[in-house]
Formats: C-alpha cells, structure tokens, sequence
C-alpha cells in the first residue's frame, strides 16, 4: 500500500496550473467524465504462453496508438489527483497522460522526463498496480485506475522508436565534483539530476556493464537490455562519465576519492548480498542463490549459450525458495532454459506473495507450478553431492507479524520429500557490505544497512548520501529512485554551499624566484 503523505506545495501549484490550461479545459469538456467512466481499461497484448516460454524476448508487446488513446481517455483529469501521491518521484501523470490522449507523444515523454530519468524502465518493471495506479480516483469508483504504467512505456518507445531523444537543458558549468557509487537505478538518477545542474559526475561501478540490478537481476523478457542501454546513453549525453570496473572499498576507498577532489558522495550500491535459509545441505553442488543464478543468466548472458559459454546448470526439476519478483525472475528462467518441472515453494498462500500480481499470472500461464504453504526444512545429496531432493513441511497462516501478512507455522508431521535437481534460493538480499567495511565512520544498522536522514538521504558523514537497497533492503526500483531525488536535491544545495578550496602553491616553486 501507498504511504500517505501530505503534497509538497510546489508540487500542488505546478499541478494547479497545467490543469487550468485552456487545453486541459476544452479536452475535459469533450468526453465527460461518465462518459470516461464507461470505457473499459485496455489490456496490454502479450505473446502467447507456449511460444514465450521457450525463449528470452520480452513477454509484452506494448499498445499501440490506438490503444494508449483509448487507455488515456479512461483518465478523468481530477483537480486533485490521488495518482500523483502514489508516485515516489513525483511525475505529472496527468499532464503526461493528456498529451497522449492529444497525440503529442513527445511532449508526453518529456513531461516525464522532467522528474523521472529511467521512462522506458519505469514502464515496464514498476509496481505500479501498488503505486500510482493504487490511489488514482477512477480505482476507488470503477475497481480499476488506469494503466499509468502501460501508458508511460508507451510513449518511452515512441521517443526510443523515433530515436529523438530530448535533451534538456543543462545549467552552466559549477566546477563541483560529485561521484556516484554504483549505476544500478538510484545511482542513474542522481547522476542525471546532479549533471542538469551543472555539475561535473562520475559514476563509479563494480560490473563491467552499468545498470546494477537492471542488468544482472532483471531478465530479458521483462526488460531488454537494449532499453537500458539507451537509457543510459541518455545519461552521457548529458554529460555523466562512467568509470566501469571500478569497486569502490577496494580499488579506491571513500576517502581516496576525497582526496581526488570530490565534493560530494552517493551511495547506490544496492543489496547483493543474497541471504539463505541455513538449513543442512544448502551448500551442494546444484543450489544457487538467486543473485547468482540470475547474474549468470542475464549478465553474463547464458541465456545465448553457445554465443556465450558462461556456465550454468540447467535443471529438469528445479524448484525456487520465495515468492517476490526475483523469485519469479529466476523460476520463469529456470522454465526457458529447459525445466521439465519449474515450482515456487513458498511457506505463505498466494495471497501474501509480494511478487507482482501480473508476474504471478505470466508464470501461472507458462507452466510453471505453484506450492503454497511449503517449505524446505533440509537437502538431500546424491552420491555425487548433487541435490537430488529436498524435505519440505507444510505449513498454516497464523496471525500477522511485523510485515503485516500472515505467520506461517508448522504443520508438525507433515513432512514430505519432493524430488528435485536444482534449487534457487530466493528468499531476500542484504545490503552490500563493501563500502560500510572499508569506510569505519559511516553508520549501518543491524541489517547492514546504510542509516540515513530520511529527509535528506544524508549519512553520518557530511556530504555523503545514499538511497535504494543500500538503506532499504531489497525494494523496488521506483523507490530507489524516489530516494535518489531526495538526496540530489540535497546533494545539489550542499555543494552548491561548498566554497572551492584556494590552491596553496608549492613552496619549492615558490623558491625557485
């Protein structure tokens, strides 16, 4: 659910103004809003289940223009509008939503743009069934709000299609330094924020692609590479540099950048540190963590074997431990690659999954199987020390605990065995523990996690910040994002503040006179 929060006043007036334009006011009056109320929501076209299943292209095929206008009709343009409090980065919805119902889809994708780097990603990996589209008005009156989501990857496309991509303008030159530490979604966007206001930026990354989770954790046929890579293109352009290969903690530390000259910090790192059950026989030779699996996959592209030789084990009977979006991830991977059995075995009913509901139904269409109340309770080796098999227990729903779903407890003798070859362990990340070891004045919590103001997304050191799964845990990528405009805004006024150090000239060149 959406956390409710009060609307920052610029956010309002700037909102105010757009929807009491002349052209907002004849559209209204074109198509009342009872009217709008009667048009069905559109459904997103999709390849069929027994074709996708087999390969790694992307599973939505995307509206078409006549689509996205009908879609966009459905919006009724509200006063006040609830979709724009769901949004962790405040976009217009609105505004972008009614210049696609007018046909002007680049205006639409620029209006975007303004508070929201990554578009064509954002469309296509957010959760926004649980974000804008949860608290648009239409939901409350018809059960379903309109397809934000579907409508902002569409115009994305249109601009990526028409390959003019708009580039804002960028404010003169400051002469400061910022470094951002790791190109995952929260790293990208303060980047892009930091370089239109005119500062110099470099993005450090441990990989040798940048993109962090939406390159090494998010499969092909939910988002494409090539849709990445453009967004980050859009990035240099505006003037980021990327140092890849580059692991701050070990190649240079926090302070070594310092002392090269940086004026403020980031920290985007993210959680992958992937976590496990600790349960007997979780180190044999045929059980992954889900990072793992998927960095193997996606990253290292074992997908396109043998264009690419990266090793990974293809299962006939793979079962996945959780039931969030990477354990979906890694269990309709596990069906691509050629698994004759592809199960979730998760220890709550399905209505406690946290992983999206439509990539529940795309795995639900595809073949793959679904074990609710379960959960292993130890491995079994073959004579090889190959997994073979795993014990589970069943479980029952007892009463809520801290995440507010349901307790699973044991079904005491209930134990049964389930014949598996291979075994992905999705079950959550921790933060990423590099930087928090090397840099002893920053403060973490229990978890790992960097401790930050949540204002400003400032840490315990003055002009460092930080924000996505590094102070989170495992979360989405719009809040990500969300925490990455916080703290460039921040970032922004601090080195904005920062007077430049005058340059004390050498005293052996001073004797040389």
């Amino acid at each position: 659910m959406v956390e409710k929060k009060e609307m920052p006043l610029e956010l309002k007036e700037t909102l105010r103004a757009e929807f009491n334009k002349e052209w907002r006011k004849e559209l209204r009056k074109s198509i009342p809003a009872k009217e709008r109320m009667k048009i069905s929501p559109q459904k997103m076209p999709e390849r069929e289940p027994e074709e996708r299943n087999k390969d790694f292209n992307e599973v939505n095929i995307g509206l078409d223009a006549k689509l996205a206008k009908k879609e966009a009709q459905r919006c009724l343009d509200c006063a006040n509008p609830g979709c724009v409090m769901g949004c962790p980065v405040g976009i217009d919805i609105p505004t972008f939503i009614k210049l696609i119902e007018i046909g002007d889809y680049v205006q639409s994708v620029r209006k975007i743009r303004e508070t929201n780097s990554l578009p064509a990603i954002c469309g296509r990996v957010c959760p926004q069934e649980v974000q804008c589209e949860e608290t648009c008005n239409i939901k409350k009156a018809k059960g379903e709000g309109v397809k934000i989501g579907n409508l902002e990857r569409f115009v994305s496309d249109y601009e990526s299609l028409k390959g003019d991509v708009y580039i804002p303008q960028i404010q003169p030159a400051t002469g400061k330094k910022v470094a951002v530490i790791g190109a995952g979604p929260a790293g990208l966007t303060v980047a892009g924020e930091m370089a239109k206001n005119g500062h110099k930026v470099t993005i450090f990354e441990a990989l040798h692609i940048s993109g962090g989770v939406l390159v090494y954790g998010i499969p092909e046929f939910r988002l494409p590479k090539s849709i990445l890579k453009s967004e980050v293109e859009y990035l240099k352009r505006l003037g980021v540099e990327l140092r890849e290969n580059f692991v701050v903690g070990l190649t240079a530390t926090l302070e070594d950048l310092k002392n090269d000259g940086y004026d403020a910090f980031f920290i985007g790192t993210g959680a992958g540190l992937p976590n496990f059950m600790r349960i007997p026989g979780e180190n044999l030779v045929g059980i992954y963590s889900a990072n793992e699996y998927l960095t193997r996959v996606n990253l290292m592209k074992a997908y396109e074997f043998p264009d690419y030789d990266t090793p990974v084990f293809l299962g006939k009977r793979v079962a996945v431990i959780g039931g969030g979006n990477v354990a979906m991830d890694s269990v309709r991977t596990a069906k691509r690659l050629g698994a004759e059995l592809a199960a979730i075995v998760y220890r709550r009913s399905r209505v406690e999954m946290p992983a999206r509901v439509e990539e529940v139904n795309h795995g639900e269409e595809e073949g793959i199987e679904f074990h609710f109340l379960t959960t292993p309770i130890r491995y079994i080796a073959d004579e090889k020390g190959l997994v073979k098999a795993m014990e589970c227990l069943r479980m029952k729903l007892g009463e809520p605990d801290s995440s507010g779903r349901r307790r699973p407890v044991p079904i005491e003798g209930s134990e049964f065995i389930m014949e598996v070859d291979m075994v992905v362990v999705a079950i959550g990340q921790s933060p990423n523990p590099l930087i928090p070891q090397t840099t002893p004045q920053l403060n973490v919590g229990k978890w790992g996690n960097v401790e930050v103001d949540w204002d400003t997304m400032a840490t315990s050191i003055e002009g460092v910040y930080a924000g996505g799964d590094i102070i989170r845990g495992g979360a989405t990528v719009i809040l990500a994002m969300g925490d990455a405009r916080i703290a460039a805004a921040e970032m922004h006024k601090y080195v904005s503040a920062k007077k430049k150090k005058r340059k004390v000239p050498n005293a052996k060149k001073k004797s040389k006179e």
